[in-house]
């Protein structure tokens, strides 16, 4: 690849996905650029749209406002940016949002909690004893 830059970003949109394929859902693949109607970097990140960036320079607010675009396009509700942590993996990276999206997101989990817990009380005993042991 003749462009360093474009290089460097592929390969941290590879790593995200073998991350996220191992970790979260092994569809996850990189996204075909679309121009002005792109859909984000990579898709399999439930219900997000993903841009990743993997920049010297890190500038949240158009890493947002791109990524809060994306989502548009692609049908999700939620927008985030990847974003690389120097000198660090994947896993160190940073997940980030607007605190609007953040809300509608905690606003969404709570509900579905809720809900999960009223209809199957002993499954959303299991899934948060599972999910609180992972962290």
């Amino acid at each position: 690849m003749a462009n360093p830059s474009k290089a460097k970003g592929t390969a941290w949109e590879s790593l995200i996905v073998g991350y996220l394929r191992e970790h979260h859902n092994d569809a996850t693949h990189r996204n075909v650029q679309m121009g002005s109607k792109d859909i984000g970097d990579i898709a399999g990140y439930y219900l997000h749209a993903l841009e990743a960036k993997a920049e010297k320079e890190i500038t949240l607010p158009s890493y947002i406002a791109q990524a809060n675009r994306e989502a548009i396009n692609a049908g999700q509700p939620f927008g985030c940016a990847v974003v690389k942590r120097r000198m660090k993996g994947v896993s160190d990276g940073y997940v980030v949002r607007d605190v609007a999206t953040d809300v509608r997101l905690m606003n969404r989990l709570r509900d579905m909690e809720d809900a999960l817990k009223a209809a199957a009380p002993s499954a959303y005993a299991l899934l948060d004893k599972q999910h609180r042991e992972a962290a």
